[in-house]
């Protein structure tokens, strides 16, 4: 599957005399919400307080407040502290004026690599053994980094019980695009050892995160993969601790997925189920594989093991387009998207994120457009739509 896609992408919109709207944020003092982190990815619970929403750079932000004169004339403040035309047309410009050309932008996740390397790892049940397949699924020719490096800033942290209390000097490679061969450089200089401090290591990588904050836009990822239930630098079962550390790395707005190798127990696919719920913000405690929680893989085999860490990077490469200005949401589904000349279906194919600066392409279209060597989209929208 060719990731390397380019994404020419011309929003051509009807607007003149549109609205600016400011953020309560840029008070001085600010509000306190406005320093709380959310998660900006499509989909993800708006974390907020009431009457804030969350802005693509992670923070809670408000347009207005319910009920305020922020939005000004046509213009109501929604319950997530939104200015949303309120249908009157008093604000609409009119028929003649000119096209407004956005230049968009893909956005390209950060992704934080969280590899076991305890003892376990040289178990051979998993061709040549679990350690060299993980080597092989991530860097090798064909392997999940190799192939998507230039579509997501990849770094790497091993963790192992020899190395407590878990740092990242000596044992990590720092983010950046095209990273496959200084994290292959990093597997191939360690080898396993050690219990398995699940936990020490997510709050490393989250720490990181904080420490080394992703370039604006850059949603932070952290993709676990590990052969055992946890344990403590200390020794003793910590299943419970490292399921926490997930969910406070997802409070902190960073994402958490992960494969087990040979995890095909009751006991360890409950901890894999409990891990992919909590780092998506889903309950924790569900049956493995119900209905409403998110998914998480096994690998039983090289091939499951490099089809599991393809899953989770394709999932996580976004199919999100970002443009320059606003389009009110509420009327968004009267735009016409197109990829590779193609009309596509709005709600079925296409929506608007609630900041109104960020276009989602759904599904097939999705597929398409990660599978396009060259894809083509464009947008129009009507004139009333477009709020600067």
């Amino acid at each position: 599957m060719n990731r390397l896609y380019a994404i020419l992408f011309a929003v051509t919109v009807g607007a003149c005399g549109g609205k600016s709207f400011g953020s309560i944020c840029d008070q001085i003092p600010a509000p306190t919400a406005c320093m709380q982190a959310c998660d900006s990815q499509p989909g993800a619970p708006n974390t907020c307080p009431a009457g804030y929403h969350c802005s693509p750079d992670g923070k809670c932000d408000a347009q207005c407040t319910v009920g305020g004169s922020q939005c000004g004339d046509a213009y109501v403040c929604s319950s997530d502290g939104t200015c949303q035309g309120n249908g009157s047309g008093s604000d609409a410009p009119d028929a003649n004026c000119p096209a407004v050309h956005f230049t968009p932008t893909k956005t390209t996740p950060s992704i934080e690599l969280v590899l076991d390397r305890s003892g376990s790892m040289t178990g051979t049940d998993i061709a040549p053994n679990r350690y060299a397949a993980m080597h092989t699924g991530l860097t090798g020719a064909m392997g999940a980094i190799t192939t998507a490096q230039a579509d997501a800033y990849f770094g790497a942290l091993l963790f192992s019980g020899d190395q407590c209390p878990l740092t990242l000097a000596g044992f990590s490679v720092a983010r950046a695009l095209n990273n496959a061969a200084a994290i292959d450089t990093l597997i191939s200089t360690h080898s396993p050892g050690g219990n398995t401090p699940t936990a020490d290591a997510i709050a490393l990588a989250a720490g990181d995160f904080v420490t080394n904050v992703p370039p604006p836009g850059s949603p932070p990822v952290i993709l676990l993969a590990t052969d055992g239930q946890p344990n403590s630098c200390g020794g003793g079962a910590d299943n419970g601790t490292a399921v926490n550390a997930v969910k406070a790395a997802y409070t902190g707005g960073i994402r958490t997925f992960v494969v087990g190798l040979q995890l095909n127990d009751a006991a360890s696919k409950q901890f894999l189920q409990d891990v992919a719920n909590a780092g998506v913000g889903k309950p924790t405690g569900q049956a493995p594989g119900c209905a409403a929680c998110a998914p998480y893989y096994t690998a039983n085999d090289p091939t499951s093991l490099v089809n599991g860490f393809n899953s989770i990077i394709n999932g996580v490469l976004s199919c999100d387009l970002t443009i320059t200005g606003t389009v009110d949401p509420a009327t968004a589904s009267g735009g016409t998207v197109t990829l590779n000349g193609m009309n596509l279906t709005y709600g079925t194919d296409w929506t608007v994120d609630p900041n109104g600066m960020t276009i989602h392409l759904l599904g097939g279209a999705c597929n398409t457009l990660k599978n396009s060597p060259n894809a083509v989209v464009d947008a129009s929208f009507p004139c009333g739509s477009v709020i600067f």
